[in-house]
């Protein structure tokens, strides 16, 4: 059915539609169970999903709480995942934020901004693994990392045990968790196409499309959504980097290994 055609069956305004169709406007209880009757949605179980799906649209964000605070485009980025059901990415340089400890986010940014700055990216950082564990549907996650994350003795002048620490987190949760998967590029493997930069992919159920997150300074992160062809070139380059990492029991005993090496 056309915009026009709906508006016409509901004696609605085609603009009405637009607005609801382009996310402007949320939409009542009322006008969602209209449209659905208009869409023939006879199913009493799909129709309560999208209810609930519409009160939830009309609740604040939790997210919202760091505006102003944080990166607009991180903060998006992070809205996003929020609602992600796949989410994949390699990280070169540092442990991916959802896989960090509390003690390692801290150290992470100690003297890249201020205090108060500081403060709001781990309470972030915190808040979002917690979301997303109590979400009736948590997403699968998939990350490779390059052997260079596992071997930074990050916060050895603060407090030498956090990264070890850290390291030993990353293998538990992998371990006891069957949603979330870690692989390591060894150095063995020489240069590859992580080498670029970071990035990730996230993954949506309903037949939306991804999104592409590309981590850089701050104010220099891009999200990518939309056709743009770089989504299915990252989507490749995923799949290419599996590839050079090691599989996923290996993956874990290097990282306890490179754990006890910290430790000695």
């Amino acid at each position: 059915m056309t915009q026009e055609q709906v508006a016409r069956a509901l004696e609605w305004s085609p603009s009405k539609v637009i607005r609801i169709e382009g996310g402007k406007n949320a939409i009542t209880r009322t006008d969602l169970q209209a449209l659905l009757m208009v869409y023939d949605v006879t199913s009493e179980s799909r129709q309560e999903r999208l209810q609930a799906l519409a009160r939830g649209a009309r609740e604040p964000a939790w997210w919202n709480a760091y505006k102003g605070e944080v990166e607009d485009t991180f903060l998006n980025f992070v809205g996003y995942a929020a609602g992600a059901s796949y989410i994949r990415g390699f990280h070169g340089t540092v442990v991916p934020g959802l896989l960090q400890t509390r003690e390692y986010a801290e150290v992470l940014s100690t003297g890249m901004v201020s205090p108060t700055q500081q403060a709001f990216g781990v309470k972030l950082r915190m808040q979002r693994q917690e979301e997303l564990a109590r979400r009736e549907n948590p997403p699968r996650q998939y990350y490779i990392m390059d052997e260079a994350v596992i071997r930074r003795h990050v916060g050895i002048s603060a407090d030498p045990a956090i990264m070890p620490t850290q390291l030993r987190h990353i293998a538990d949760t992998v371990e006891n968790d069957d949603l979330i998967k870690v692989r390591v590029i060894p150095f063995s493997r020489g240069a590859h196409l992580g080498l670029y930069g970071p990035f990730t992919l996230l993954e949506f159920e309903g037949g939306l499309g991804d999104v592409l997150y590309l981590e850089g300074r701050p104010g220099n992160s891009v999200m990518i959504t939309g056709d743009d062809s770089r989504i299915a070139e990252y989507r490749d380059n995923f799949e290419t980097l599996l590839d050079e990492a090691l599989p996923v029991e290996e993956s874990l005993a290097l990282i306890r290994q490179a754990a006890e090496d910290l430790m000695a």
